[in-house]
């Protein structure tokens, strides 16, 4: 979990309760004491109002409430039709978060709402063909890869039926072929590859940083014409 995504889930454990101590936040978000005093101040600096008392804990000050999120009903039937189109195009790991991202949004939805999704979702059917089930569940870790500039070491089965161990610096998904493509600077070649997501046997996601300060844009890497 980045900070930025832990500065909000304190906040959220605070909403949720009327004291939380430094300890039960550094036992939830596995981070040191010393960390959870940063992110308190952190949190206060950013304007929420959090207090503190002695043998009792953390608590935000009463009146202050972040504005809940809300959904018409036609962004959620948007949202749902999207999820038939992520059960096909998706792999496991990014299906089950879209699932429990949706779940999120049902859950604010007025009941009348969420009795009418509830009609869409028996009425939605996306019929695709066997080549488009992707047993994988890499598509999560390289976005995440991706966005925080970290190396992934992969072992890869080629074309010629070898197993090959690689690091790779990624730099985007792109889907064509009927298949994903994991597009990324490889460490050994020293060169951009084209990896296709269905041949790698395993995958790690590193906290090392990539070593390029600066890749090219994904929309600069030259697909097959033919495909």
């Amino acid at each position: 979990m980045n900070r930025v995504d832990r500065l909000f889930g304190i906040v959220t454990l605070l909403q949720s309760r009327k004291y939380v101590s430094a300890e039960r936040i550094s036992e939830k978000f596995e981070i040191s004491v010393r960390t959870v005093y940063r992110d308190i101040k952190a949190i206060g600096e950013a304007g929420i109002p959090v207090s503190f008392e002695p043998n009792k804990g953390y608590f935000i000050i009463p009146g202050y409430f972040t504005p809940p999120v809300s959904f018409t009903l036609e962004e959620a039937n948007a949202l749902l039709l999207s999820q038939s189109l992520i059960g096909g195009f998706g792999d496991r790991s990014v299906q089950a978060t879209f699932d429990n991202a949706l779940t999120k949004i049902k859950a604010v939805l007025k009941q009348i709402d969420k009795e009418k999704v509830a009609i869409l979702d028996e009425s939605i059917k996306l019929q695709l063909p066997s080549r488009l089930t992707f047993e994988f569940e890499y598509l999560a870790q390289i976005q995440h890869a991706i966005t925080e500039r970290n190396q992934v070491k992969i072992t890869y089965r080629s074309l010629k039926d070898e197993s090959l161990e690689r690091t790779i610096e990624p730099i985007g998904l792109v889907f064509y072929a009927f298949s994903w493509h994991l597009i990324g600077y490889c460490l050994l070649r020293k060169d951009y590859r084209d990896f296709k997501v269905e041949r790698i046997e395993k995958l790690y996601r590193t906290s090392c940083p990539f070593e390029v300060p600066e890749h090219m844009p994904l929309s600069a890497y030259k697909l097959p014409v033919d495909y």
